[in-house]
């Protein structure tokens, strides 16, 4: 039985293009981000992937973020080679003359639907194993290397700026409304929300300093929002803090706050038993763990807003 790790292994592994000059060819990773996107949002609903407008859409919007500009884009390119990874197949129409599509139009032509291996596709169905799919393919190719991590706060920002927009659209009238599907639509924009956070915190909870990373994608700590997403669609760095499962769900909740000297608050009506860590009100009054650029530090009026609305003094 292929579990979860398993396929996060091989989305981490892909085979793409690379040369020192030009970089990585992230042609896969892009397609697979956009294939998932569109099953996040409802669009596709059964294994069966079609060389649709959405899809080919969705791939050029993601393509013109994330790509590299040192190579041409084309959904043609990744549709067929994605067979060599052992988990993508293809049906192929009958007058397919074996030749490879150059164009989306040949790719049409020739394709009736891609699809995937049934139980990557049932995971994918998950919003939990969606986030760990989408992390592991986020990770492996956008490394922590200075250039790649300033391309994923430049990512970041254009989607947020997309963002933005979006809501002026809403605001207007002119797109639909439903914040549910709004809310599906950013599963790839806080992937790289997620990287950036954790990356500027070192990887270190902001609360106790916990590390603890694994190979692929998997790490104890969290790019957690202070002010909520679904509130405020907000994907600034500055409105992010890294805190372990803990912590963040403590925060998430109430338990405890960030003044405006970024010292830790916590809810005076906590009842703990920690015989082996530092219990929680033990931090009351400590400064938080801060990212090394202050340009990065949570906004204060953030951290306002949440001791205001959230925090349970």
């Amino acid at each position: 039985m292929k579990n979860i790790a398993y396929y996060c292994q091989r989305l981490a592994e892909l085979n793409v293009s690379n040369s020192r000059k030009r970089g990585n060819a992230q042609y896969k990773p892009i397609l697979l981000l956009s294939v998932i996107d569109l099953i996040a949002r409802g669009i596709i609903t059964t294994n069966e992937i079609p060389v649709s407008d959405e899809l080919i859409q969705t791939f050029e919007r993601y393509w013109n973020v994330i790509g590299s500009p040192s190579y041409k884009g084309g959904l043609h390119y990744p549709f067929l080679h994605l067979q060599n990874e052992g988990f993508w197949y293809l049906k192929f129409k009958p007058k397919f003359n074996g030749l490879q599509p150059k164009t989306i139009n040949k790719l049409k032509e020739a394709v009736e639907y891609a699809y995937l291996e049934n139980e990557l596709f049932n995971f994918l169905q998950d919003e939990f194993c969606r986030k760990e799919l989408i992390d592991a393919l986020v990770t492996a190719f956008f490394s922590d290397n200075e250039n790649d991590i300033e391309a994923i706060l430049q990512i970041n920002q254009t989607f947020q700026d997309d963002a933005v927009e979006i809501e002026k659209l809403i605001e207007t009238g002119n797109l639909e409304t439903n914040p549910r599907w709004s809310l599906k639509r950013a599963v790839i924009r806080n992937a790289f929300f997620r990287k950036a956070i954790v990356h500027v915190y070192n990887y270190r909870c902001a609360f106790c300093g916990l590390k603890v990373t694994k190979k692929v994608n998997q790490n104890i700590v969290d790019g957690a929002h202070i002010k909520p997403f679904s509130q405020f669609y907000d994907n600034k760095i500055r409105n992010g803090i890294a805190l372990c499962k803990n912590h963040h769900w403590a925060f998430d909740r109430g338990w405890f706050a960030v003044d405006e000297q970024y010292k830790i608050i916590v809810s005076n009506d906590l009842e703990e038993a920690s015989p082996h860590t530092k219990p929680m009100k033990d931090f009351h009054g400590e400064t938080i763990l801060l990212p090394n650029t202050e340009q990065h530090f949570p906004e204060l009026e953030a951290l306002h807003w949440h001791r205001q609305n959230i925090f349970q003094a």
